[in-house]
Protein backbone atom coordinates (compact mmCIF):
# COMPACT_ATOMS: atom_id res chain seq x y z
CA UNK A 1 0.00 0.00 0.00
CA UNK A 2 1.59 3.06 -0.94
CA UNK A 3 1.77 6.12 1.61
CA UNK A 4 -0.42 9.21 1.27
CA UNK A 5 0.84 12.76 1.96
CA UNK A 6 -1.31 16.30 2.23
CA UNK A 7 0.67 19.06 1.68
CA UNK A 8 -0.89 22.15 2.92
CA UNK A 9 0.94 25.53 1.12
CA UNK A 10 0.92 29.03 2.17
CA UNK A 11 -2.86 28.01 4.70
CA UNK A 12 -4.58 28.22 1.62
CA UNK A 13 -3.50 25.21 -1.24
CA UNK A 14 -3.94 21.67 -0.35
CA UNK A 15 -2.59 19.02 -2.55
CA UNK A 16 -2.40 14.71 -1.52
CA UNK A 17 0.88 12.87 -2.79
CA UNK A 18 1.35 9.28 -2.73
CA UNK A 19 4.89 8.14 -1.92
CA UNK A 20 5.12 6.93 -5.44
CA UNK A 21 4.90 10.41 -6.69
CA UNK A 22 7.51 11.61 -4.46
CA UNK A 23 10.13 9.06 -5.27
CA UNK A 24 9.37 10.13 -8.85
CA UNK A 25 10.96 13.40 -8.89
CA UNK A 26 14.54 13.76 -9.88
CA UNK A 27 16.11 15.71 -7.57
CA UNK A 28 19.42 16.36 -6.93
CA UNK A 29 21.08 17.31 -3.77
CA UNK A 30 23.12 20.65 -3.58
CA UNK A 31 23.73 20.72 0.26
CA UNK A 32 21.70 19.29 3.17
CA UNK A 33 19.18 22.66 2.56
CA UNK A 34 19.53 23.21 -1.32
CA UNK A 35 18.11 21.18 -3.96
CA UNK A 36 18.06 20.76 -7.85
CA UNK A 37 14.44 19.03 -8.74
CA UNK A 38 13.42 18.56 -12.43
CA UNK A 39 9.71 17.87 -13.24
CA UNK A 40 8.04 17.25 -16.31
CA UNK A 41 11.03 18.66 -18.07
CA UNK A 42 10.61 21.66 -15.91
CA UNK A 43 13.75 22.96 -13.43
CA UNK A 44 13.50 24.52 -9.75
CA UNK A 45 15.88 25.74 -7.51
CA UNK A 46 14.15 24.64 -3.95
CA UNK A 47 16.10 25.50 -0.41
CA UNK A 48 15.08 24.40 2.82
CA UNK A 49 14.70 28.06 4.72
CA UNK A 50 13.39 26.66 8.11
CA UNK A 51 12.01 23.25 9.30
CA UNK A 52 9.52 22.27 12.40
CA UNK A 53 10.05 18.61 12.09
CA UNK A 54 8.14 18.52 15.67
CA UNK A 55 5.11 20.51 14.30
CA UNK A 56 5.89 19.46 10.35
CA UNK A 57 5.86 23.27 9.08
CA UNK A 58 8.52 23.86 6.88
CA UNK A 59 9.38 27.38 4.96
CA UNK A 60 10.50 26.88 1.73
CA UNK A 61 11.88 28.81 -1.36
CA UNK A 62 11.19 27.42 -4.86
CA UNK A 63 13.06 29.44 -7.48
CA UNK A 64 12.35 33.34 -6.10
CA UNK A 65 8.83 32.37 -4.30
CA UNK A 66 9.54 31.47 -0.53
CA UNK A 67 6.09 29.00 0.70
CA UNK A 68 5.25 27.91 4.48
CA UNK A 69 4.03 24.79 3.96
CA UNK A 70 2.42 21.87 6.47
CA UNK A 71 2.96 17.98 5.96
CA UNK A 72 0.32 15.36 6.91
CA UNK A 73 1.26 11.53 6.96
CA UNK A 74 -0.88 8.94 6.87
CA UNK A 75 -2.03 9.08 10.92
CA UNK A 76 -2.77 13.06 10.45
CA UNK A 77 -4.53 11.94 8.03
CA UNK A 78 -6.65 9.36 9.88
CA UNK A 79 -6.59 11.34 12.59
CA UNK A 80 -8.63 14.29 10.61
CA UNK A 81 -11.01 12.06 9.10
CA UNK A 82 -12.37 10.58 12.12
CA UNK A 83 -12.79 14.27 12.99
CA UNK A 84 -10.18 14.47 15.46
CA UNK A 85 -7.39 16.85 16.01
CA UNK A 86 -3.45 15.92 17.03
CA UNK A 87 -2.15 18.80 19.42
CA UNK A 88 0.93 19.57 18.98
CA UNK A 89 3.36 17.73 21.30
CA UNK A 90 3.59 19.74 24.52
CA UNK A 91 6.54 21.74 25.51
CA UNK A 92 8.78 20.18 27.41
CA UNK A 93 10.44 22.51 30.66
CA UNK A 94 11.92 19.88 32.63
CA UNK A 95 15.25 17.59 31.46
CA UNK A 96 14.94 14.89 33.66
CA UNK A 97 17.84 12.27 34.42
CA UNK A 98 16.89 9.17 32.20
CA UNK A 99 18.46 6.67 34.52
CA UNK A 100 20.17 7.01 37.69
CA UNK A 101 23.81 8.11 37.48
CA UNK A 102 26.62 10.25 38.57
CA UNK A 103 26.62 14.24 36.85
CA UNK A 104 30.06 14.47 35.30
CA UNK A 105 29.58 17.53 33.88
CA UNK A 106 27.35 20.36 33.78
CA UNK A 107 27.29 22.49 30.65
CA UNK A 108 25.38 25.10 30.78
CA UNK A 109 24.39 27.84 33.21
CA UNK A 110 21.31 29.37 34.41
CA UNK A 111 20.03 32.07 31.89
CA UNK A 112 22.14 30.35 29.47
CA UNK A 113 19.87 30.83 25.66
CA UNK A 114 20.44 27.06 24.18
CA UNK A 115 18.99 25.93 20.50
CA UNK A 116 17.24 22.42 19.87
CA UNK A 117 20.20 19.35 20.20
CA UNK A 118 23.19 21.76 22.47
CA UNK A 119 24.25 19.71 25.05
CA UNK A 120 23.25 20.33 28.66
CA UNK A 121 24.31 17.72 30.93
CA UNK A 122 26.60 15.00 30.81
CA UNK A 123 25.60 11.50 32.67
CA UNK A 124 27.63 8.88 33.57
CA UNK A 125 25.32 5.55 33.98
CA UNK A 126 26.45 2.15 33.72
CA UNK A 127 30.15 3.18 32.74
CA UNK A 128 28.55 5.37 29.33
CA UNK A 129 29.02 8.85 29.25
CA UNK A 130 25.20 10.18 27.90
CA UNK A 131 25.14 13.90 26.86
CA UNK A 132 21.43 14.82 27.61
CA UNK A 133 20.52 17.56 24.96
CA UNK A 134 17.78 20.23 24.63
CA UNK A 135 14.37 19.58 23.37
CA UNK A 136 13.74 22.81 21.97
CA UNK A 137 14.84 26.46 22.05
CA UNK A 138 14.86 28.38 25.27
CA UNK A 139 16.76 29.74 28.30
CA UNK A 140 17.72 27.96 31.44
CA UNK A 141 15.67 28.84 34.51
CA UNK A 142 17.39 26.79 36.74
CA UNK A 143 20.26 24.45 37.48
CA UNK A 144 19.35 21.63 40.28
CA UNK A 145 22.22 19.37 40.20
CA UNK A 146 26.24 20.02 39.80
CA UNK A 147 29.31 18.00 38.53
CA UNK A 148 29.77 14.97 40.57
CA UNK A 149 26.23 14.68 41.77
CA UNK A 150 24.41 11.30 41.71
CA UNK A 151 20.86 11.70 40.85
CA UNK A 152 18.02 9.09 40.80
CA UNK A 153 15.58 8.25 37.26
CA UNK A 154 13.39 11.17 36.46
CA UNK A 155 15.04 13.60 38.77
CA UNK A 156 14.93 17.34 37.56
CA UNK A 157 18.29 18.29 36.50
CA UNK A 158 17.68 21.07 34.37
CA UNK A 159 14.04 23.66 34.15
CA UNK A 160 13.83 25.67 31.05
CA UNK A 161 11.45 28.66 30.32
Amino acid sequence: MDKKYKVKVNDSYEHRFTNDEILSLDTQSLSNSKFHVLQKEKSFSAEILEADFLRKNYTVKINSNTYRINISNELDLKIEDMGLSINTAKQVNDIKAPMPGLILDVLVSQGSEVKEGDYLVVLEAMKMENTLTAPRDGIVKSISVSKGDAVDKNQLLIEME
